[in-house]
């Protein structure tokens, strides 16, 4: 069984060696001590968020806090090519559904899309107060994942702010059920052909209406690409997900090497 993972703050774990302390402190100690009940001897991974995994010994586990001895710290790369979630926002909280299963699944950063056709609108407090929601998802589904990486949520966008995104990305990916490629289709005929260097893939989905053809019709100007997932129609929570395991075997990023 994989150890427990709990988070501390980026940068937090750099100083660390094997046979060094580490307490760690707040709400992530509270939860390992109260809830956790974490004992002494038991073995657990702090990570960083981002990329730094530290493996020990739980020393002590006191209201204070819970002190581990590190036996191993280890780095975890970023792939080389990052996959990107565009989620249109969706009712039901449909929207924060697919952000979970996708963080789970491997998704280096979501970004909010305020589509023409949402329902759910980000306005004013509400809009700060939903990005918050959002980035306590992702930071709770890569805890759930063991995950040392915790994706961005990064700014919400409107069809302006995406089409511009769109342009500045290596490859963008509209997942449509009138497309005429498959999703594998258009990710290998890009594969064969894109240079070397990090790189970034935009996996665009829809609310639960639809992209309008107006907004595809833009972003396919700016150079999106459109995909067909299946031939079953997906809904808004299950599209972006079901994109991220496609992608993810396609580019060998859940390769995995023995000893």
């Amino acid at each position: 069984m994989s150890n427990p993972v709990f988070f501390t703050s980026a940068g937090s774990l750099d100083a660390m060696a094997p046979g060094q302390p580490f307490v760690l402190e707040g709400a992530e100690a509270r939860h390992a001590v109260t809830v956790k009940r974490l004992a002494p001897g038991e073995s657990v991974d702090i990570v960083d968020g981002a990329g730094t995994r530290m493996t020990g010994k739980v020393v002590s586990a006191t209201s204070s806090g819970l002190e581990v001895e590190c036996a191993s710290l280890t780095l975890e790369e970023r792939p080389e090519v990052r996959l990107v979630l565009v989620q249109a926002l969706a009712k039901g909280d449909r929207d924060e559904l697919a952000i979970e299963t996708a963080t789970e699944l491997g998704i280096d950063a979501v970004v909010p899309w305020q589509s023409e056709r949402s329902i759910v609108r980000w306005k004013g407090d509400r809009a700060a107060r939903a990005h918050a929601k959002w980035e306590s998802s992702v930071a709770a589904a890569a805890k759930q994942a063991r995950r040392a990486w915790i994706p961005e949520v990064r700014a919400a966008v409107d069809t302006a702010g995406l089409s511009a995104a769109v342009e500045a990305s290596d490859l963008a990916v509209i997942l449509h059920e009138d497309a005429v490629r498959p999703l594998r289709t258009v990710l290998e005929a890009w594969q064969g052909s894109a240079g070397t260097g990090p790189r970034e893939i935009l996996l665009i989905v829809g609310p639960e209406g639809g992209i309008s053809p107006r907004e595809v019709t833009k972003l396919c100007d700016k150079g999106a690409a459109t995909a067909l997932l299946g031939h079953h129609v997906l809904r808004s929570s299950t599209a972006g997900p079901a994109a991220v395991v496609l992608a993810s075997d396609i580019l060998g990023r859940w390769t995995v090497t023995g000893p």
